[in-house]
């Protein structure tokens, strides 16, 4: 079973970019946001600024979002 992934625009501190993940990456991500009291895209801009340089942005936030569903 393959998801093709949906393409969003997001918004890290005053920058627009876009983030191909698949539905469910992006389902969990709005709900953790929602659980921080932040906006999608202010998380987004805190993983952003957390990550290595050779590391995207979509799979930085897919290890964020099972790194926080796995504890």
């Amino acid at each position: 079973m393959s998801e093709r992934p949906e393409k969003h625009s997001l918004t890290l501190r005053g920058h627009r970019t876009s983030v191909s993940m698949e539905a469910a990456f992006w389902e969990a991500f709005r709900k953790l946001a929602l659980q921080r009291g932040q906006s999608v895209n202010a998380l987004a801009a805190e993983i952003d600024q957390s990550r290595a340089a050779e590391v995207g942005l979509a799979s930085a936030i897919r290890v964020f979002v099972l790194k926080s569903l796995t504890g």
